[in-house]
């Protein structure tokens, strides 16, 4: 199944993508020819066609017949799911499962005639596509057609069931919060049991969805054996042009490199929140309990900035008073984002992108808000789905989602199949590429600020806001799936879910659970990904990525000073460079996209390093006294 939409990584963090191939069509793969996909449905023997040596023309016709066929299947599919998460009822769900079913059938036979030319002596382009083929579906389907419709019923029902969860307080005689106040609640407050309470109430929504998780691993698992996968996990780490061990492996390497800086700040931060609510709440060394970092799911640590500012007399930058004085609706801020990229020799986005996409929840109706940026004929027709407030973290999610828009005008020319990043890593990474562009000095150039302070100061405290976001962010970024491979392998069996999910929490965030769990709970599923079936080390990788992205680009445009002040704002010089990695798409390994960018061949987390120095310097020495670690 091809992955799409891409939902937002940025500041939301309601986010993720949706599997979006989901196809409203009953049409079934083609009759065999020496050059179309294979016709025969899981579980039937394929006609003896094998008796004739597979030979590199019938290769190549084979990829022409399936990138035809599945941009015909994913646009299906696109629309079915565009209408099921902007409009959210049981109909819709249900045509949306049936969508899912018939893509995974005509995947599941795609997959199985690619490797008919296995061992051919085949031009590149077509080997690759071969293997696109085989590495297209994050849900392979079993061959059985009753377990294939149950499967895609699974997928659906529980990503629907999550756009729809909403906790009843009963303080609150009946009126019910969705996850949007739920979350405001988890920024602005900082009531020790007021948190508590919008956290277990969200984390409330999930047990309902924890059988249906059970049989979707298992399902999916059978799916994957189905073409030659242990796991469904290893058949998501098999995406990265390098085994699936091999790309563990760099995870952890990557992991390595950024821990140290993550530690720094999580002293700090805890140190911080210890003033606040006492040592009773908090020890000296121990994790911090995850309802009081401002985010539901403790993975962003913007909302506490004013805890932690390191120089409060400092003239603040308030993205979010400025949006809200200057009256900047949710369209506006869109054409803000849309300007950085049109500055940089970027297209300007097609009129149909203001009249189709959703910018703000509906009144009428239940909607999934979680950001995420389509494609949905694979042919320009690029939308966002947001319920944009005016906001901060709105603003850069947008640039965030706005970069999967781009990405996707530069590449949709290629055959479907290379019409994806070099990994998703990549396309995740490109919008927050350009957010980190989105300087005081920026906002000062587009008349957002009046004033950008400029002195080490006024940088330190700048350089603080990213990296409560930025690398904070990390360790959940690399856990999420870490928990669900353990899941897929066999590892973590259903009745050691949660206590699985909370050790991992503990090890990689040093975050814990604020009140006792048990096996009833089911609280990985209180994350947007989880139910939504989106594997999510590529967001990991996207924040390794970004940084590197970003020195590359102002190297490219001649930016000498230091990192964390660079934007590359209107220099076409970066833009050129940009738009060829992003033509590039899926067509080559992604070191070789990396390489056009960057100059380097893997993921080097140098970079981030690079950019946050400076405020590494200002924790160290403010953290003195701490008892570091937990």
């Amino acid at each position: 199944m091809k992955l799409r939409p891409y939902a937002s990584l940025a500041l939301t963090f309601p986010l993720a993508f949706a599997a979006a191939a989901v196809v409203a069509c009953n049409s079934e793969p083609p009759p065999p020819t020496s050059t179309q996909a294979p016709t025969a449905k899981p579980g039937q023997t394929q006609a003896p066609a094998a008796e004739k040596p597979p030979t590199a023309e019938e290769a190549h016709g084979f990829t022409l017949r399936v990138n035809d066929d599945l941009k015909k299947l994913w646009t299906a599919s696109a629309r079915a799911a565009w209408v099921n998460k902007t409009y959210i009822t049981d109909d819709t769900t249900a045509l949306s499962a049936a969508a899912e079913e018939a893509n995974m059938e005509y995947l599941g036979t795609a997959i199985t005639g690619a490797t008919r030319f296995d061992g051919l002596k085949l031009d590149e382009p077509v080997a690759r596509q071969l293997k696109l083929i085989k590495l297209s579906s994050t849900l392979p389907a079993p061959p059985d057609p009753k377990k294939r419709a149950e499967l895609a019923q699974i997928a659906v029902s529980m990503e629907a069931d999550y756009g729809k969860g909403k906790y009843c307080p009963p303080r609150l005689e009946g009126k019910c919060l969705n996850l949007d106040e739920l979350s405001n609640i988890m920024g602005k407050s900082r009531k020790y049991d007021e948190l508590l309470d919008a956290w277990t109430g969200w984390h409330s929504i999930a047990p309902p969805i924890k059988e249906r998780y059970t049989r979707y691993a298992e399902l999916g698992n059978e799916g994957a054996r189905s073409i030659g996968f242990k796991d469904m996990g290893a058949l998501w780490r098999a995406g990265y042009d390098m085994t699936p061990e091999a790309f563990e492996a760099d995870t952890e390497r990557l992991w390595t490199q950024v821990k140290p800086l993550y530690d720094e700040l999580h002293c700090l931060v805890r140190g911080k929140l210890r003033k606040l609510y006492g040592e009773d709440k908090i020890g000296a060394k121990a994790p911090i309990p995850a309802h009081l970092l401002g985010n539901m799911w403790a993975q962003d640590w913007s909302n506490l900035y004013d805890l932690v500012t390191p120089y409060p007399k400092e003239a603040s930058i308030d993205v979010t008073k400025a949006l809200v004085d200057k009256k900047v609706d949710a369209i506006e801020m869109v054409k803000m984002g849309e300007r950085f990229f049109t500055s940089l020799g970027l297209e300007s986005l097609p009129k149909t992108f203001w009249e189709r996409s959703m910018f703000v929840r509906p009144r009428d109706r239940e909607v999934v808000c979680h950001a995420s940026a389509w494609d949905v004929t694979y042919a320009g027709d690029i939308r966002i789905k947001m319920c944009i407030e005016p906001k901060e973290e709105d603003f850069i999610t947008i640039h965030h989602e706005l970069g999967h828009n781009y990405y996707y005008v530069y590449y949709h020319t290629l055959p479907v199949l290379f019409q994806s990043g070099a990994n998703d890593g990549f396309h995740e990474g490109i919008g927050d590429t350009i957010a980190l562009s989105v300087t005081p000095g920026y906002l000062k150039t587009i008349g957002l600020l009046k004033d950008a302070p400029e002195n080490p100061k006024a940088e330190t405290n700048f350089l603080m806001k990213q990296a409560l976001a930025k690398i904070a962010f990390l360790p959940f970024g690399k856990l999420i799936d870490q928990w669900r491979w353990d899941v897929f392998a066999g590892k973590t069996p259903p009745d050691k879910y949660n206590e699985a999910w909370w050790n991992l929490r503990q090890k990689y965030q040093g975050v814990a659970a604020p009140v006792p769990r048990s096996e009833k709970d089911f609280d990985p599923g209180a994350k947007f990904h989880v139910p939504g079936g989106t594997p999510y080390t590529r967001y990991f990788l996207a924040h390794i990525y970004q940084f590197q992205f970003h020195r590359a680009l102002c190297k490219a445009a001649g930016h000498t000073g230091p990192l964390h002040t660079c934007s590359i704002y209107g220099n076409k010089a970066a833009g050129d460079k940009l738009k060829a990695m992003l033509a590039m798409g899926a067509s080559k390994p992604w070191p070789e996209a990396m390489k056009a960018i960057s100059g380097e061949t893997q993921g080097d987390a140098s970079a981030i390093l690079e950019y946050f120095e400076p405020l590494r310097k200002w924790i160290r020495e403010e953290s003195k006294g701490e008892t570091c670690g937990w």
